[in-house]
């Protein structure tokens, strides 16, 4: 099993329904590396990153989401290196800032 790295953009009402802590959780479940944020236009950006059938599960979770958000697209295109290294330095997987 090869590692990628993936980057998605989720769709819908994503913001202020615990979007963020539930792709936090879910990477951590799975050990993946990456990141997750808000995007002004309402969205939720993330990148992921670990053995493929680790990613691919948490991107299926992210079409669900937590209970309170209703996810409508899941945008997801390889990752980059540069993308990934994003996150906060001491952390595998950080929570950042909404751009």
């Amino acid at each position: 099993m090869s590692d990628v790295i993936a980057h998605v953009i989720v769709r819908g009402k994503v913001q202020g329904v615990g979007y963020r802590a539930f792709v936090e959780d879910e990477a951590a479940l799975r050990s993946l590396e990456g990141w997750v944020r808000n995007l002004r236009d309402g969205s939720v950006e993330a990148v992921f990153a670990g053995p493929s059938e680790e990613v691919e599960m948490v991107i299926e979770a992210c079409r669900k989401g937590p209970w309170s958000a209703q996810v409508t697209g899941v945008e997801r295109r390889e990752g980059t290196r540069e993308e990934l290294a994003q996150r906060q330095p001491t952390e595998k997987f950080s929570v950042l800032s909404t751009v």
